[in-house]
């Protein structure tokens, strides 16, 4: 006997706070009659149904992808482009889902997981996730910029923005690379950022994501988590 709130979300449909939401608006079904009461315990001969369609649990899965260049973070696109799950065809059986987005231009770590309840958290404002990029930028920076990001800068439209670390990376002639941490999920906030700084931004690239590092993983490959970063995922306290 699991709780339906939980089911739902094993379903993938959403987090189980949201289930509970459904559930008192009166739009889940319990052997086909609609269901109001929270905590309700249901069984494997139980038939719970929304929207028309009968959910089934599937077994939760969780999967790190190193995005290239040129692919959108949607599980499916009316254009036609290419979407990160063109990226994992083939790899389960189970419907997965982008937790959070990256630009179509940007690279680097995104995880797609069934789990309704950590997506929720992972990209819930209050969380806080961090998240680590490497920059590269047409020629220089000026030190007293990487001082004034993680001091705060006001972005139009996006308001105040503190990063948590700012340092430099590998140095070339005519293009600097930087390595930023920032908890912030606010959109394109990097991109923003260097506009402020009137720097023209060559490539970004995700490396680490709520203490998920992608470390060798191929650019266009994926793999499964492990049980220890699954782990370290859902041991993760909200701020």
């Amino acid at each position: 006997m699991i709780r339906i709130n939980k089911y739902i979300a094993d379903a993938g449909v959403c987090s189980r706070r949201e289930a509970d939401q459904l559930i008192s608006a009166g739009k889940i079904f319990l052997n086909g009659k609609v269901i109001t009461e929270l905590g309700t315990k249901i069984s494997d001969k139980d038939t719970v149904t929304y929207n028309g369609k009968v959910l089934k649990a599937e077994r939760l899965k969780y999967l790190l992808v190193n995005k290239p260049k040129n692919y959108i973070t949607t599980v499916k696109d009316t254009h036609e482009r290419k979407t990160v799950i063109d990226l994992i065809e083939g790899a389960c059986k189970e419907r997965l889902y982008p937790v959070g987005r990256l630009d179509r231009d940007t690279t680097g770590l995104l995880l797609l997981t069934n789990d309704g309840d950590l997506t929720k958290r992972l990209t819930h404002p209050s969380f806080g996730v961090k998240k680590k990029y490497v920059i590269q930028l047409e020629n220089s920076i000026h030190p007293d910029c990487l001082k004034e990001m993680v001091k705060g800068i006001n972005l139009d439209e996006i308001g105040e923005v503190k990063y948590d670390e700012v340092k430099y990376g590998r140095q070339e002639k005519d293009r600097t690379q930087l390595v930023v941490t920032l908890h912030s999920g606010k959109n394109r906030v990097i991109r923003r950022t260097m506009e402020y700084f009137d720097k023209k931004l060559l490539h970004l690239d995700r490396i680490e994501f709520a203490g998920i590092k992608k470390n060798e993983l191929v650019r266009g490959k994926w793999r499964f988590l492990t049980n220890r970063e699954i782990g370290f995922l859902k041991m993760t306290k909200v701020h």
